[in-house]
């Protein structure tokens, strides 16, 4: 595909995000044959960005680090999009669409501590230091006696608070640390089976505008059909739950042989009760699955349960 205009790849300004940017600009450039002037990065501070003093659920939910692109991308200063696929809300406003992702990184989350080998080993009363509704209720469910408080920040960030004693432990997703050449700080991977990652969790995802043929036709170079389709199918989970940042809810799509295994979960904020739903399918039928696991464990939930 020879490249007939400049495309510019929108994208925040954190140094995961800016990495993240750079992978999908140096896919791009190999795959067009193109120089990356032609493929310029344009930073867009988003709400996220700028909210740090309180939780995600507080400050507005899902899309919270992704408005402003969206609205940048509507309005032609940028062509694309880059996203963390986990911060992409489930239904995108009108005229954009979800292209793809690229090859997914580690979807684990990590355990970072320089008190303690594991989660379970912390001390009675230590604290753990997050912003996620999902990784606190996990927490919760393993360790009621921990101490759970806000941790926002960039990863550098969070990494500081820890060496300053302002909290005992923290997890974050292994894809960052391993974008960002911080795998040395992991205390322990903890594997899904445990700690189930949550929806997207390290994909890097692209949005374009619906219509935008030279847009499509270039990423259609770079996404990944099996993590695009692995993210379609926990997305579409999310979206039977009605889920955003509000709730506690993880899922994950295991590439098999065959096609997907899928393993879903909705929790109490407090880590108290849980319901789990696992299903297995093709890939042609992996985004009707997820939303037919979606479907079954609402079904299931008690009255209020997502309230």
């Amino acid at each position: 595909m020879i490249l007939h205009r400049t495309l510019s790849i929108g994208t925040r300004g954190s140094p995961l995000a800016l990495a993240q940017a750079r992978e999908v600009q140096e896919a791009l450039a190999a795959a067009l044959d193109c120089a990356v002037e032609h493929l310029p990065l344009t930073v867009v501070r988003t709400g996220g960005d700028i909210i740090q003093d309180r939780p995600l659920a507080e400050a507005g939910g899902k899309g919270l680090f992704t408005r402003e692109l969206d609205e940048a991308l509507l309005a032609g200063h940028i062509d694309i999009a880059v996203h963390s696929a986990k911060d992409v809300p489930t239904r995108l406003a009108d005229g954009l669409v979800l292209a793809g992702c690229l090859t997914r990184e580690d979807p684990r989350d990590a355990f970072i501590s320089l008190r303690s080998p594991s989660l379970q080993q912390l001390p009675a009363g230590a604290s753990v230091g997050t912003a996620s509704l999902r990784r606190s209720a996990l927490v919760r469910a393993v360790r009621p006696d921990i101490r759970v408080v806000l941790l926002r920040g960039n990863i550098e960030t969070r990494l500081k608070r820890l060496t300053d004693g302002v909290v005992d432990a923290t997890l974050l997703a292994m894809a960052g640390l391993n974008r960002m050449g911080y795998q040395r700080h992991v205390t322990r991977r903890l594997e899904p089976e445990v700690f189930l990652p949550a929806v997207g969790q390290g994909a890097i995802a692209v949005c374009a505008r619906r219509g935008d043929d030279t847009v499509w036709a270039a990423l259609a170079h770079i996404v990944d059909p099996v993590t695009s389709q692995a993210v379609a199918m926990e997305r579409a989970f999310l979206d039977a739950l009605d889920g955003s940042c509000r709730m506690p809810i993880a899922g994950y799509a295991r590439p098999t042989e065959t096609g997907f295994r899928f393993s879903g979960m909705v929790l109490r904020p407090d880590g108290s009760d849980s319901l789990s739903v696992e299903r297995a399918c093709g890939p042609a039928e992996a985004t009707a699955c997820g939303r037919a696991a979606g479907e079954a464990l609402r079904a299931e939930l008690p009255a209020g349960f997502l309230d």
